[in-house]
């Protein structure tokens, strides 16, 4: 993989809202059609993950039926890398990357403006997506 794409991906708890921002196309569930939006990614213990505040989410739904998505880094570099996402189940380590990424969020220079603190643990475990990501084949920087 460029070292471009391995810096952006090696984000920190000090990483700011834009460094972690980057859009995914992800495979409608129901339409089949590619559907692109932009979300934050977090790294715990060397992996990346998506996830987002308590809620339904379409793009959850959409990697759940269609695993293999596009990830789109945008900040410092820009890349399109081939992706599949796994919904991570088990409860143990839910609670680990989900305290991981509260801890995260609730930095005190909270670089993104979000309400503190963030919900409590027992909120994200019940209500929030969590999707482990995989890459697939390296892509190129996109051109600029």
């Amino acid at each position: 993989m460029d070292s471009r794409i391995e810096q952006a991906l090696a984000i920190t708890p000090a990483s700011r809202a834009g460094e972690r921002t980057i859009d995914i196309t992800t495979t409608g569930a129901r339409t089949g059609r590619p559907r692109r939006i932009e979300v934050w990614f977090y790294r715990v213990d060397g992996q990346i993950y998506l996830s987002s505040s308590p809620a339904r989410r379409d793009w959850y739904a959409n990697i759940v039926a269609n695993p293999d998505f596009t990830f789109h880094l945008k900040n410092g570099v820009r890349a399109d890398l081939a992706a599949t996402g796994t919904p991570v189940l088990e409860p143990d380590r839910r609670e680990a990357v989900f305290t991981a990424i509260i801890a995260d969020l609730n930095q005190p220079w909270n670089p993104a403006g979000i309400p503190q603190p963030v919900e409590p643990l027992a909120e994200w475990m019940q209500g929030s997506p969590l999707i482990s990501v995989e890459f697939g084949e390296p892509a190129a920087p996109a051109a600029r």
